[in-house]
């Protein structure tokens, strides 16, 4: 018998290449839909963006899979409930997510980001090169992702710290853990990678206290997720010269309205939520491998900690 995997997405064109390919690859699943007459019994959802009355809709749910790294698209309901709740851990998003970070440490580093400008400009300066071992590259947030960027940035020769809730041991990665640590990293930190899981706790983190305790002309590159940055303070902090910019990949609204200032803030680069994501067939496979067992009752694969939200 087929395990039923119920696929809860806003995104019509995701839905269709997820259950596509599970036709093709994992036919000891059936990857159903909201409106299909057998989703009133199943036990096992996949979710992007459900719906907030999803456990009312769907009220023999228990046990509840992200289709993704991160699980606050979830919505409180579900994240609350009780319920197990896996995410999806693979190398190839951790690759993805380093590559788009080093090249955002590389804008920094190398001057690109001014060179950029100067283009727009017809304005023709050099500026002075440094060797990676100089640049202080921080990463918020070691968890699978941030301590796959730490370790990468490390092995390019950066010299890399790391802040996170709890102590990591990292090589070549300078640790720290818990609020009150985070003041003495940020204090030597020429560029600011947020990799954070979007909490309570961490909502809005990136604020004016946190760029306060920047020094002079640090960037930003935010990868977390949107609801991270205040925005508002981001703009006060690179208009006003403090910080010298930021590259922002996530953003509480997105699309990004184009009445919003961050794309007219000079200094900051606007990409749309493309630094990493995990493969149709990642996600499939983990999914499906999931759900079965949980349909056995085996231990689950990158289950959440529900107190913490990641």
């Amino acid at each position: 018998m087929k395990t039923l995997i119920l696929l809860i997405s806003n995104d019509d064109e995701f839905n269709q290449g997820l259950i596509h390919y599970a036709q093709q690859h994992r036919q000891d699943t059936e990857w159903i839909l909201p409106n299909d007459q057998q989703a009133a019994s199943a036990e096992v959802a996949a979710c992007w963006f459900p719906d907030n009355n999803t456990l009312s809709q769907f009220p023999n749910l228990k046990c509840l899979l992200a289709v993704s790294a991160g699980v606050d698209h979830l919505g409180s309901a579900l994240l609350t409930s009780g319920l197990p709740i896996c995410r999806i851990v693979n190398e190839e998003q951790q690759r993805g997510m380093f590559e788009f970070v080093l090249w955002g440490v590389l804008n920094a580093h190398r001057h690109f980001d001014r060179a950029h400008m100067n283009h727009a400009e017809c304005h023709w300066q050099r500026y002075p090169q440094q060797a990676a071992p100089a640049i202080r590259v921080s990463i918020l947030g070691l968890g699978v992702l941030g301590k796959y960027v730490a370790q990468s940035l490390a092995e390019m020769g950066y010299s890399v710290s790391g802040w996170s809730r709890s102590l990591k041991d990292i090589d070549n990665v300078t640790c720290f853990a818990g609020n009150a640590s985070l003041p003495s990293m940020l204090k030597d930190t020429d560029i600011l990678v947020n990799l954070l899981p979007l909490s309570p706790a961490t909502t809005h983190i990136l604020n004016k206290k946190l760029f306060d305790s920047l020094p002079h002309n640090a960037y930003i590159i935010n990868c977390g997720r949107g609801g991270h940055v205040n925005e508002a303070e981001l703009i006060q902090a690179v208009t006003q010269g403090h910080l010298r910019g930021a590259l922002l990949d996530v953003f509480e609204e997105e699309p990004l309205s184009a009445s919003n200032p961050l794309w007219h803030t000079k200094g900051i680069l606007i990409t749309p939520h493309m630094a990493s994501e995990a493969s149709l067939s990642s996600i499939v496979e983990q999914t499906s491998d999931n759900a079965k067992r949980f349909e056995q009752n085996f231990p689950l694969m990158n289950k959440i900690n529900s107190e913490q939200g990641y």
